[in-house]
């Protein structure tokens, strides 16, 4: 596993931090960590999910992006498919601890989660701000914003790349609870503890997200994406 994404059992809880200063952003090595780090994760025990430092993850990392080969960038993209579809089918609780800033990628990761806990931070940015990074949506994550978001919000985030506070993203439906910086992993450790106690959370987990679980499997296995296809040799 990569130096930049930690995974710890704990407490009932797989806790996988990005670690990956100044503002965890992934490269090809840590989406792969990540991919792994979830699909290793006990599908019993619920996942906790949070950046290190005061930052989520500001998502791909456009330099390393850019100084791909073609054909290391479809790879890359394909890879964020598979990760993310890796967290969405977890079947326990997945809970995102989100820390700080979550932007592109970030932000994708953040809607993964069946709860999410946002920081109370002045200073926390929200965002799909793929646009103007330059980096265009993999299928898997197109798939997910276009489940997680109602349209008109989706329209606006993804097209002028706005970014929002804190308290935009509760009054939009996209967070569940604004915790201050002190208590956040204490709160999403027993935020995760409690919603996996529910006896027929998997069954309704999978009632409720199941439709979007198995199209991000389809897309995880066949590698199908029109933009990894622009990059092909």
């Amino acid at each position: 596993m990569s130096d930049h994404i930690g995974s710890t059992h704990t407490g009932g809880i797989t806790e996988i931090i990005i670690d990956r200063p100044p503002v965890n952003a992934l490269d090809f090595r840590s989406i792969e960590a990540l991919e792994s780090a979830f699909e290793s994760a006990d599908r019993t025990s619920p996942i906790l999910l949070t950046g290190g430092g005061s930052v989520f993850s500001a998502g791909v990392d456009t330099k390393a992006f850019a100084a791909c080969a073609p054909h290391e960038k479809a790879g890359m993209i394909r890879a964020i498919t598979r990760m993310t579809a890796s967290l969405v089918c977890h079947p326990a609780p997945v809970i995102a601890a989100v820390n700080g800033h979550a932007l592109g990628g970030g932000f994708v990761l953040m809607l993964c989660a069946d709860v999410r806990l946002i920081t109370d931070a002045a200073s926390a940015r929200f965002g799909l701000t793929e646009a103007h990074a330059g980096v265009p949506f993999p299928a898997g994550p197109l798939e997910i914003i276009r489940d997680e978001i109602e349209p008109n919000m989706l329209r606006r985030l993804t097209l002028t790349s706005q970014v929002l506070g804190s308290e935009e993203m509760m009054e939009c439906g996209v967070a569940d609870q604004r915790v201050s910086e002190s208590t956040l992993i204490e709160t999403a450790r027993a935020r995760a503890l409690a919603v996996a106690a529910q006896p027929a959370f998997t069954v309704v987990k999978q009632q409720v997200r199941g439709r979007l679980m198995a199209s991000l499997r389809t897309l995880a296995a066949s590698g199908i994406d029109p933009l990894a296809q622009s990059f092909d040799a």
